[in-house]
């Protein structure tokens, strides 16, 4: 039932929809995003590799990477401590006690870049160097020996490495064009 008190409320709420259906010009806030800004934003990495940038990282240059940036929130090796866990686990997941890392869990190693490059260090995201991100995921793929100890990652080796979990997943990413 329509009531008096609620009368003030439709100029209000009719001022929000009226515009957008009638296709009003909306009240002229920011602009569009150009496309370079949309690319410095856009990092996206999808487990099929698009979306990876120029660079490479050895296992060896990981571990001085790792001891400098990542070590000291996730312990040695990986180990966890104080924050997470990053390494063993694999084999565990059908376990009545799972333990789910990068390492043991994640379907693609291409997450595992991605993630690194857009959140890690903690204190200070996007800090490091595509040729860092991709030294320090090839330490931490290499510590449960998911790759080779005299391993390097880039664009293309990336995307074939075999994680542990890779059939664990449905894949929802869309395929890319033809």
């Amino acid at each position: 039932m329509f009531t008096p008190k609620l009368a003030c409320l439709f100029p209000l709420a009719a001022s929000f929809f009226v515009p957008s259906v009638c296709g009003v010009q909306g009240p002229n806030l920011g602009r569009p995003l150009t496309p370079e800004e949309i690319r410095k934003i856009d990092i996206t990495v999808v487990p099929d590799g698009r979306g990876l940038p120029a660079g490479s990282g050895s296992v060896t240059a990981g571990a001085a990477v790792y001891a400098k940036a990542c070590q000291s929130c996730h312990g040695e090796k990986g180990a966890g401590r104080p924050q997470d866990q990053l390494t063993g686990g694999v084999g565990t997941l059908a376990s009545g006690k799972p333990v789910k890392t990068p390492a043991s869990y994640w379907p693609a190693a291409t997450t595992l870049f991605d993630y690194i490059r857009r959140a890690m260090p903690i204190t200070s995201p996007q800090s490091l160097t595509n040729d860092e991100v991709y030294a320090v995921t090839a330490y931490i793929l290499s510590i449960d020996g998911i790759i080779p100890s005299d391993a390097v990652l880039d664009a293309k080796s990336l995307p074939r490495v075999k994680m542990p979990n890779k059939d664990g997943f449905i894949s929802w990413w869309p395929k890319p064009p033809r």
